[in-house]
């Protein structure tokens, strides 16, 4: 399973110093996300955050939505939003350590959102 946990739509591993959470399906509604993920970082990821070393400095936040066909009407810095709020207080304190923040739109395999966080450096 290389590394993942969830089983659901949201799942997430640690790559070195990154956490990549990759969300199954798309809709339109940005405001979708927020609960989703925050649920998930509540309830699958929260115990393993103790022993990461997260939190403290700056970050790098990529997040890459990818779509078959015709892209979703969605604005992306809703999206973005909404999935800062979700992973804010597990990945990091604070919306004001993100130093430098991706959002990609892009054609793909398959619907789905994948996060990337990192520290800065």
């Amino acid at each position: 399973m290389d590394g993942w946990i969830g089983t659901g739509k949201v799942r997430a591993r640690e790559q070195g110093d990154a956490v990549e959470i990759a969300i199954d399906g798309l809709t339109t509604q940005a405001k979708y996300y927020k609960p989703l993920v925050y649920e998930f970082m509540r309830k699958e990821w929260a115990s393993r955050l103790s022993h990461s070393g997260f939190m403290g400095g700056d970050y790098v936040v990529e997040i890459v939505m990818e779509h078959v066909g015709d892209p979703p009407w969605m604005d992306l810095d809703n999206l973005a939003k909404a999935l800062l709020d979700a992973i804010k207080g597990y990945l990091f304190h604070d919306d004001s350590q993100v130093a430098r923040l991706l959002v990609e739109r892009r054609e793909g395999e398959r619907e789905r959102i994948t996060i990337r966080v990192f520290p800065r450096g």
